[in-house]
């Protein structure tokens, strides 16, 4: 609400009748409506007023007390007939500690605002509307200004502005059609251009006034760009202020120095004082190569003329350091004149200048022994060129020194170098002074000089042999275009993202047996069909994410038959066009191999078929000379009685061998165990001359146990050298031998009666050739476990055979 003495002067300015009530209702101020309205004494006025209301008025004025006292909405004030025929609606607003009444009277026009007079001589845009029907009632000249033309409805503006006016389809602002009579002003914000072409920062204050049924927009506008930019630029002096390494003060003439950067400088004095700022700075510290300087300083200091000085002081504590002082001048607001003064410390920068000499001469080392010509022209023409342009043009640098560019180049006006060059990359023909004809690429780039002005440099690429390469890879992709569309392999280039095909030759056509413009854009399924569609779209998918060919077979249906195409498939990325980086494609290379194929299984299948005939072959013939051996092995033993023992062995190894071999022929693949089982337990009854007591267990899985070929003869061995070794411990009496299989492998059970040494431990029997020894050595440490123990008057021998040293079956179906 407004204040004293404002609010009586604005009171004063409204058409319709305003008091100023106390905490009792008394009158305390009246406008001049209001003594209009009530007479001269507006206090007797409303005394008679509510005596003639009756308790009606008093009931609402308690109540609407009340109300908005404790926050809530007030109740609407009962009508009032005056005696002169006119009616008149009152309102009540708190204004602690006060109350304000107002008064609507029926012969005043209800489409006229109560501030009309106020929108008029408001420096702030201003505007009134109807909010039921965006009709514009009244505007000042400020709100004119932002716009063009004379709207008379809010759709009329600008949609910015009517934003900002909380005017949006046709509507009020949801927010704004909420306010209630006791909430403040509904305040927006918007960045807004006027016609002048500047860019403000406004701010709306929205009030929406209800009144007999009508409902009317009240919006008063502020340019806040002035305050927007003087707290920028408050933010960044503060944030230069803090982070910059830097000394800043403020110095008047009248009034000395006025203000330091709270942070100081990195530099401290042995009196504390920053550095950085003048004042901290004395002649003492000065080197005397600088005072001149420092004496300039000064001078202009005093006099409040802008310079900026450079000069060596030597730290007590760091050193000689070099600083950099720079004097800025100005005016503050009433004429006032200020110096600022920053003081920074350019050690680094000096220190930094000398090295920055010793790169320069490194650098034009470096751009010497660079293979792309570099020339560089001051404003008085050529000042330098590397080695590989001196060879390029075929002269040296004194030949052409300060001469214009132009002199390298043909006698065109057209050319690159007597036109002003730009930022884009040029492609022109030169001719050395050699006489040498060839292409350059290059750019010309504009860099400033230590002296103010600017060079430019330019360097040039000679492309005499790569246009010459380009021109037969012209020719070449026109060649390979020729052969791809007449070779029998099927071609085609697919979208990486849709696997639509874009290109395709006869071939690829002949193998879909559809015409290349039907298969133009189709997709994988339209070319291989339906059955492999989905599975070609899934193998193009991972040559995509791959880097490397991705190779693929797929049998397509062709009639009653059916083809093989072997196919390559290959991610192409980023082909297209020399002025682009171009699509990603996708290459599908397939031929037709069903008959290499049939003919590769018809040489495999005879291979195989021959291989088996001569292992069948081999491993008869080896059998029949192992048992010819074990025959001469016997003649000897019949002969020689004395070796009869051992030789009676060694016969019984090679029968074991020669069995192995047997059980082979005819056969493929692993042997089964069951069979070299039986076949070496009756190979030990004819050498041994005695019964061996055999039992199978395991049923179905007798025929699911296999030995593989490395792992067969070993075990053949092995097994032979146990049951031998039975029948010479057991004094003659019955050895029972049993084969058992389960799910997890096999075990050969061997029991004889007989007694082992005292202290007999498996793992101390050294290996041998013979025995325990021989079977230890053959026998697979991992998948083999083979143990002795004494039971009561037997020895039990135990051979447990687990994967790898058996396998199951191929040929049966059962799943352990």
């Amino acid at each position: 609400m407004f204040g004293p003495p404002a609010s009586t002067a604005l009171l004063d300015l409204v058409g319709d009748p305003v008091l100023t009530l106390r905490a009792d209702l008394s009158v305390l101020r009246a406008n001049p409506a209001a003594r209009e309205w009530l007479g001269s004494n507006a206090a007797e006025g409303w005394r008679l007023l509510r005596n003639a209301a009756g308790a009606r008025l008093e009931t609402w004025l308690r109540d609407a007390t009340q109300a908005i006292d404790a926050g809530r909405v007030p109740p609407g004030a009962p009508p009032l007939k005056l005696a002169d025929g006119q009616r008149a609606t009152l309102r009540l607003l708190r204004e602690r500690p006060n109350w304000l009444l107002h008064a609507r009277l029926s012969a005043v026009d209800p489409g006229e605002p109560p501030l009309a007079e106020w929108l008029a001589v408001s420096p702030l845009p201003a505007m009134l509307a109807d909010a039921a029907s965006g009709t514009v009632l009244r505007h000042n000249a400020a709100f004119a200004a932002l716009y063009t033309g004379s709207p008379r409805h809010l759709n009329d503006l600008p949609d910015l502005l009517q934003a900002l006016l909380g005017w949006h389809r046709g509507t009020p602002l949801p927010a704004l059609a909420a306010q209630r009579a006791q909430d403040g002003p509904l305040v927006t914000e918007a960045e807004f251009i006027d016609p002048q072409g500047q860019q403000r920062w406004l701010q709306a204050r929205l009030r929406l006034w209800r009144s007999n049924g009508r409902m009317l927009l009240l919006a008063v506008l502020e340019d806040q760009s002035p305050l927007h930019e003087r707290d920028l630029a408050h933010q960044q002096l503060d944030a230069l202020m803090d982070t910059a390494a830097v000394g800043l003060a403020t110095f008047q003439p009248e009034a000395g120095w006025l203000k330091a950067h709270r942070k100081g400088s990195p530099f401290k004095t042995g009196a504390k004082q920053p550095i950085g700022s003048l004042q901290g700075i004395n002649r003492d510290i000065v080197e005397p190569t600088s005072l001149p300087e420092f004496e300039r300083l000064q001078r202009a200091l005093k006099r409040g003329d802008a310079v900026e000085v450079r000069y060596a002081v030597r730290h007590p504590e760091l050193g000689r350091r070099w600083l950099l002082t720079r004097v800025a001048p100005g005016l503050l607001a009433g004429g006032r004149r200020s110096t600022s003064v920053v003081t920074l410390d350019v050690t680094a920068q000096a220190l930094a200048e000398n090295a920055l000499l010793l790169r320069a001469e490194s650098e034009r080392a470096v751009l010497d022994s660079v293979l792309v010509g570099i020339v560089t022209v001051g404003p008085d023409g050529i000042e330098w060129m590397n080695r590989s342009a001196r060879r390029m043009f075929g002269c040296e640098l004194e030949d052409v020194l300060g001469q214009p560019m132009g002199v390298l180049a043909p006698d065109d006006d057209e050319h690159a170098f007597h036109t002003e060059p730009g930022a884009d990359v040029f492609e022109c023909r030169l001719r050395g002074r050699d006489g040498r004809a060839f292409w350059v690429i290059g750019n010309a780039v504009q860099t400033p000089r230590e002296d103010g002005g600017t060079q430019l440099t330019y360097a040039l690429l000679d492309i005499d042999r790569r246009r010459q390469a380009e021109a037969q890879s012209r020719m070449a992709q026109a060649s390979l275009a020729r052969i791809i569309e007449g070779a029998p392999l099927a071609i085609t280039l697919h979208e990486a993202q849709s696997l639509r095909i874009v290109k395709l030759n006869q071939a690829a056509a002949a193998l879909a047996g559809r015409p290349e413009a039907a298969l133009l854009g189709g997709t994988p399924a339209q070319l291989f069909g339906a059955e492999q569609g989905a599975q070609v779209a899934a193998d193009m998918r991972e040559a995509l994410e791959a880097q490397t060919v991705v190779q693929r077979e797929y049998h397509v249906p062709a009639g009653s038959a059916t083809r093989i195409w072997d196919t390559r498939l290959l991610h192409l990325a980023g082909v297209g066009d020399s002025d682009s980086s171009g699509p990603e494609l996708l290459l599908l290379v397939a031929s037709d191999v069903t008959e290499q194929r049939a003919a590769e299984q018809a040489r495999l299948q005879a291979a195989i078929s021959q291989r088996e005939l001569l292992v069948r072959e081999v491993h008869h013939r080896i059998k029949n000379n192992l048992q010819g051996v074990a025959g001469l092995l016997q003649q000897i033993a019949a002969r020689r009685p004395e070796v009869a023992p051992v030789l009676k062995e060694a016969v019984g190894q090679v029968q074991a061998i020669a069995q192995v071999y047997g059980l082979q022929v005819g056969a493929t693949g692993p042997l089964l165990l069951k069979r070299v089982f039986d076949a070496i337990v009756g190979s030990v009854q004819r050498m041994q001359g005695r019964v061996i007591t055999t039992a199978a267990e395991g049923g179905a899985l007798m025929d699911d146990w296999c030995l593989p070929e490395a792992e067969a003869i070993p075990i053949a061995l092995s097994l032979n050298e146990l049951l031998g070794n039975a029948l010479r411990h057991s004094n003659g009496a019955q050895v029972r031998c049993q084969l058992i299989c389960d799910m997890a492998g096999v075990t050969v059970e061997i029991v004889n009666p007989g007694q082992l040494p005292e202290g007999f431990a498996l793992q101390n029997v050294k290996s041998g050739v013979s025995g325990l020894g021989l079977v230890r050595a053959l026998l697979p440490r991992r998948s083999a476990i083979l143990s002795l123990e004494q039971q009561e008057g037997d020895v039990i021998c135990r051979l447990e055979l687990i994967p790898p040293s058996v396998v199951h079956n191929p040929g049966t179906r059962a799943s352990f």
